[in-house]
């Protein structure tokens, strides 16, 4: 993050800098949230970028400089969701594998009732919108795909496996698949109106059922040294 020049001996450049890179932030954040907004109201085809560009009072080609294809923004977070468990792993403690670490995180956002968990009141009509739109649901698909060649990537290099070793590759598409199994039961827990108490319970077991099927040697894989 540019500072925003608020600290001692911050040059006015510095200053004029923090706050251009603030205010384009929240730019982007604003024209975000009034699309999506838009898009949960009335679907996603539905919504045109100049309906947008009009609401947030801003012209059709800044919405473009800041999202070059409309389902970006709708998946405005995209890269941040498709990069974290990849920094789960490279922040796991000693004595940690990468399973226990992705599964444990994957534990306390179910707990803690969290985005990441799929157990947010009023997040299923965000996956109705995903679902009846085929560009998001390919865009979805897409970013899971990425979500598990990040962490593949992570587990190789984490290992210092050969190149022509598979098992990073297929640590990570496990891995991935239980979060998203995970989210999206719980997403659809809270449509069908079970109570989030439920629906967390019913979360947990999952992982748990996940843990006692898979082998040890997927349980154990990257281990941290130092435990």
């Amino acid at each position: 993050m540019v500072s925003d020049g608020s600290g001692s001996g911050a040059t006015d450049g510095a200053q004029t800098e923090g706050r251009r890179e603030r205010k384009k932030r929240e730019t982007r954040q604003r024209i975000s949230d009034i699309a999506t907004g838009l898009m949960l109201e009335r679907g996603f085809a539905a919504v045109t970028i100049a309906e947008i560009a009009d609401s947030a009072d801003v012209s059709v080609n800044t919405v473009y400089n800041y999202f070059p294809a409309k389902e970006d923004l709708f998946f405005d977070r995209a890269e941040e969701m498709t990069s974290r468990p990849s920094r789960i792993v490279r922040e796991r403690g000693p004595g940690d594998s990468a399973a226990h670490a992705v599964l444990s995180r994957l534990r306390e956002d179910v707990s803690e009732r969290n985005l990441y968990g799929g157990v947010v009141e009023g997040y299923d009509a965000f996956m109705r919108c995903i679902q009846e739109a085929p560009s998001l649901m390919a865009r979805l698909f897409l970013m899971q795909q990425r979500t598990a060649d990040q962490l593949a990537l992570t587990l190789r290099e984490e290992v210092s496996a050969a190149e022509d070793d598979p098992t990073p590759e297929l640590v990570a598409h496990q891995l991935v698949h239980i979060g998203n199994v995970v989210f999206r039961e719980a997403t659809r827990g809270v449509a069908d109106g079970e109570s989030t108490d439920e629906v967390v319970r019913a979360a947990l077991r999952r992982i748990d059922t996940f843990e006692s099927l898979v082998a040890d040697a997927l349980l154990n894989y990257a281990v941290r040294p130092g435990g």
